[in-house]
């Protein structure tokens, strides 16, 4: 799952970058209605989805499909911006945000898919309801779930914020509507973020498979510590990858509103 969600799930948005924008721009315009209204219902209805979910992975899961609801609709915005406004800043402003959204996403999202993989390895259940308590016994651990679930869920500070508040931003120079809606996410990602802290790692201990557990081992650590300073430094720091992708995103963006028709 850690695969699947941080590199297999941002195929589809390599996709659009390397393929879909540069090489067929005309039908990508044309139907780019219909991209960002199926964005904005994956930000909005799969957000009300994880809020539903009772297992710890799939209220991840769908979280991560609600977050990359932000890729596509920072792609695919950039030819509104551009008709609107005869500009190409705001569309680059899409854009890096959707890159800088699909890499965050992959530190938080492995992130998170591990710190279940943690639990399930040592408790062997995934749902929420057989948990409670878990910082009691498992400290470092609780710290670091803490951290990529509200990084998960676009806290300030975090890579988590900075690529959905640049698509946010940009969506302001195309629609206020896209923009209102994108930003929904923040409340149903608090929402469900908040949820699952309290029940799993908060609160008493309630029974004596989370009364047993053994706290995050060396290995562990190393790899959730990893990725727990990439996911702040890219939050606090994020110049070094807007300055690298920078250069690329101009060239798309001359490929994107040169028709070739």
């Amino acid at each position: 799952m850690v695969i699947l969600a941080a590199i297999m799930l941002k195929i589809g948005g390599y996709g659009f970058l390397r393929f879909s924008l540069p090489i067929a721009p005309d039908a990508s315009a044309a139907l780019d209605w219909l991209v960002i209204g199926l964005s904005l219902i994956a930000v909005v209805y799969i957000g009300f989805v994880a809020l539903a979910q009772q297992d710890m992975k799939k209220l991840i899961a769908y979280s991560s499909i609600s977050h990359m609801g932000f890729v596509t609709l920072g792609l695919f915005i950039a030819f509104a911006i551009f008709r609107d406004t005869g500009s190409t800043r705001g569309a680059a402003l899409g854009v890096e945000g959707a890159m800088v959204q699909m890499i965050s996403h992959g530190f938080i999202s492995g992130a998170l898919f591990l710190c279940v993989g943690v639990l399930y390895d040592r408790v062997h259940s995934r749902l929420i309801k057989d948990y409670c308590g878990v910082v009691n016994t498992m400290p470092w651990f609780a710290f670091f779930a803490v951290l990529f679930l509200l990084a998960n869920s676009g806290m300030p500070g975090t890579s988590g914020f900075v690529g959905e508040f640049m698509v946010i931003l940009a969506s302001f120079k195309a629609n206020f509507w896209y923009a209102f809606l994108g930003g929904t996410t923040l409340v149903l990602g608090a929402a469900y973020t908040l949820w699952m802290i309290k029940r799993v790692v908060f609160g008493k201990v309630e029974n004596e498979g989370v009364a047993a557990l053994q706290d995050i081992n060396p290995r562990e650590f190393l790899f959730l510590a990893v990725l727990a300073v990439m996911v702040l430094g890219f939050g606090v720091w994020p110049a070094p990858l807007v300055e690298v992708t920078d250069a690329s995103v101009s060239h798309l963006i001359e490929q994107m509103m040169r028709s070739k028709l």
